[in-house]
């Protein structure tokens, strides 16, 4: 037993983890994202500029791609999971290929078969890390991936471009290429992982695959929770897709078209500072404690977006800065969900679970929003630039998270208020601490 807690608690452990998570979800941007660094320029089909095509064909296979994911990753067993990870990007890599090889418009169906494996990999590499005293640790460093990865995929899909003089077509194929030695490494690591030690389900509650009667009891004994969770990640989840995907569009608009560095450059600052603040709060040990932390760090990320938003409209601010602001409330409240807010869940209510379930499910209506707003933008907000659409967004955006996250911190009080009634009015909880019992009357 002393070896096994050494094995999963030592530096050795960490640095393990979260390089593997680190390198393996890094990789698997480099199979989606390079797309957004392609213009396009001058091609339009049956009304529409085919940039918007192609990324909506992606998102919608990538949005189908976490409906599926509910039920596949969270109830995949431990042993299927590497299996799975080099599959679903295989897959996602030859839909590349063939993109650049199908003329179009025609070759926007692999983009949707690009994005059909894709949605699932986070929830499976996540899988390695929960359910453990230092998810919130091991997380953080997966965080780095989906706030820098993505940048900086577009900027190696950038400078094929530019000093390469490769196709905007072919860059997306040959940016996974470069990627493929990373993504074998990233898994081989994932690999050597140790499961969970004694002390680790302990402490956070064993993490088990979940069949279909299981999802259910956990959706009815939490579905407000999960509805205005879900609320919350699905509004960070469409900013962050606009955001990110027209990042070139947007920048060029303010002033730096054709400056390649500043995609990931702007990027890095905001994962710094999102992992100090996740760095500190990591020092939480009291589940609960954490947890209502979480919420309220949607709240007030909520306030910045809007709040930054408003001051750049205004002229106060510079594009870089708000640009970095924004980027940093946005973030900081998706790093949350993905290291703390679910994981802290599970932990609080003690259900035999996993956070695959959750992320699945908030993903599943994030992307089917952020399909949603591609094409109102496109059908009714046409001639609207894209600067003045995502400010518009940033504005309600930052409304509804601070409302759903405020709502959500009194349903989890409440919720968890009658759960230890309950529990003590049955003699389920006989151990039950003095502070909970005062909170019954």
């Amino acid at each position: 037993m002393e070896h096994s807690n050494i094995r999963t608690r030592g530096i050795k452990f960490n640095l393990l983890c979260i390089a593997a998570a680190l390198i393996t979800y890094m990789s698997m941007y480099a199979f989606r994202k390079p797309l957004s660094a392609a213009t396009f320029e001058g091609l339009n089909y049956w009304g529409l500029d085919y940039k918007i095509i192609a990324i909506i064909a992606q998102v919608i296979g990538y949005t189908c791609s976490k409906f599926l994911g509910i039920r596949i990753v969270s109830s995949m067993k431990h042993s299927q999971r590497i299996a799975y990870i080099l599959g679903l990007i295989g897959v996602a890599w030859a839909a590349l290929f063939f993109f650049a090889w199908v003329p179009r418009p025609y070759n926007v169906v692999f983009l949707f078969i690009n994005g059909l494996p894709l949605g699932m990999i986070f929830g499976i590499v996540i899988s390695f890390l929960e359910g453990r005293r230092n998810t919130e640790l091991l997380g953080a460093g997966l965080c780095v991936s989906f706030i820098t990865a993505s940048g900086i995929v577009k900027s190696v899909g950038q400078y094929m471009i530019v000093y390469w003089g490769v196709s905007d077509f072919w860059m997306p194929f040959l940016v996974g290429l470069v990627f493929v030695p990373l993504l074998l490494l990233g898994v081989w690591l994932l690999g050597k992982i140790p499961p969970p030690s004694e002390e680790d389900k302990m402490l956070r509650n064993e993490r088990t695959p979940m069949n279909g009667e299981e999802r259910r009891k956990f959706f009815h004994d939490f579905s407000w929770g999960i509805v205005l969770s879900t609320l919350v990640y699905a509004t960070l989840t469409v900013y962050r897709d606009l955001r990110d995907n027209f990042a070139v569009e947007l920048w060029a608009q303010m002033g730096h078209k054709g400056d390649v560095g500043i995609l990931a450059t702007s990027e890095i600052c905001i994962a710094v500072l999102v992992l100090t603040m996740i760095a500190c709060m990591i020092r939480v040990i009291n589940n609960r404690k954490a947890f209502y932390i979480n919420i309220l760090v949607f709240i007030s990320g909520g306030f910045v977006l809007f709040t930054s938003t408003y001051l750049f409209s205004c002229g106060h601010c510079s594009p870089i800065v708000w640009m970095i602001t924004s980027g940093f409330s946005l973030y900081l409240c998706y790093a949350c969900f993905h290291t703390m807010f679910f994981e802290r869940w599970i932990a609080v209510f003690r259900y035999t679970s996993n956070i695959g379930f959750l992320i699945c499910i908030s993903d599943s209506y994030g992307y089917l929003g952020s399909v949603g707003v591609l094409i109102y933008k496109n059908f009714f907000n046409y001639d609207m630039d894209w600067l003045f659409f995502i400010k518009t967004v940033a504005y309600v955006a930052g409304t509804v998270i601070m409302a759903a996250s405020a709502a959500m911190y009194f349903y989890f009080q409440r919720k968890e208020k009658k759960s230890m009634c309950a529990a003590m009015e049955t003699e389920k909880n006989p151990a039950a601490l003095p502070r909970e019992k005062a909170a019954c009357f």
